[in-house]
């Protein structure tokens, strides 16, 4: 339920899927992500659905529950901004993973 709270979602707590926006199913698979804490995140494009401002607020409130917790977030996204938020980037360039 806290997790529901910092995603704006308390209100849809008892909501059926159906019932929920497209943005608002992303919070919740995040949260559902996030709750049991695990040791690895595998995020793909987690703010793709997302304004602007609730993008970032998510990728902020990932960050600061899975640094503490010395969770690895591994993300796949096109966005710049959330790009801002990694400790190391890696592109594919010719079918190849290197140092962004």
């Amino acid at each position: 339920l806290r997790l529901l709270a910092e995603l704006a979602l308390s209100d849809k707590a008892d909501a059926s899927t159906e019932e929920l926006s497209g943005g608002e199913q992303q919070r919740v698979a995040i949260a559902r992500a996030l709750v049991h804490k695990p040791d690895l995140i595998l995020a793909d494009e987690p703010t793709g659905n997302l304004d602007v401002e609730t993008g970032r607020n998510i990728i902020q409130l990932i960050d600061d529950l899975a640094r503490p917790n010395h969770q690895t977030l591994i993300m796949a996204t096109h966005s710049r901004e959330v790009i801002g938020y990694a400790d190391r980037v890696l592109t594919i360039k010719d079918r190849k993973l290197v140092d962004a």
